[in-house]
């Protein structure tokens, strides 16, 4: 299954891991992000194009980390396309557990912190997944990938020193943001996030 050019089609859920299948896979594979930069994920449906390109592909990297289009969209992609190779990118990542927001009866539901790949570590794992998963998928590049694998993981590996050692002399260790999508960041580097939006509801007074 594999669209024009012979090119390997691989599905993804974020921009993040698309630039990830790009470094490994180079002009080896054909890219789909299925929910664009600045679309919400909790409420994004696939377009037909979308699909069609899903329907191509030979590969699905999930996040893996309850992203919310995952959980309603995923069992319906798989169903359609039963010979996709489903890659779990956050295999190996200890998991941020967090109060998520309320469902439709009321009630605030625990869910997993989904932006994984806010810390250089993380990454780690997922382009390592991601490698393992090409590699399963084409063989014959199986050498191409991994040579790319080992480059980006040096990249990641030094920007982690980098982001330590810039780190390491501040004493007051908390950092205030919008939307809390730097949990993962603040676990490496021993720093608190203060979020000033909540379970996905607007901030109050």
């Amino acid at each position: 299954k594999e669209p024009e050019g012979s090119r390997i089609g691989v599905a993804v859920t974020l921009p993040p891991q698309a630039d990830f299948v790009r470094r490994l896979g180079g002009d080896h594979v054909e890219v789909t992000v299925m929910v664009p930069p600045g679309a919400d994920p909790h409420t994004y449906e696939p377009t037909p194009k979308q699909m069609t390109a899903v329907s191509q592909a030979s590969m699905y990297a999930k996040v893996g980390s309850g992203v919310e289009f995952e959980l309603v969209w995923l069992d319906r992609l798989l169903q359609q396309n039963s010979g996709l190779l489903l890659v779990d990118c956050s295999e190996g990542v200890q998991l941020i557990e967090t109060a998520g927001p309320d469902n439709h009866d009321g009630e605030s539901h625990d869910s997993t912190d989904p932006h994984i790949w806010m810390s250089p570590m993380n990454a780690v794992f997922m382009v390592q997944n991601i490698c393992n998963g090409l590699v399963k998928i084409d063989q014959q590049n199986a050498d191409y990938y991994r040579k790319n694998r080992d480059t980006l993981l040096k990249e990641l590996v030094e920007l982690d020193s980098y982001i330590r050692s810039s780190l390491s002399g501040i004493t007051s260790r908390s950092f205030m943001v919008y939307h809390p999508a730097f949990g993962y960041f603040a676990r490496e580097y021993n720093l608190t996030m203060i979020s000033i939006e909540e379970e996905g509801k607007e901030p109050t007074a």
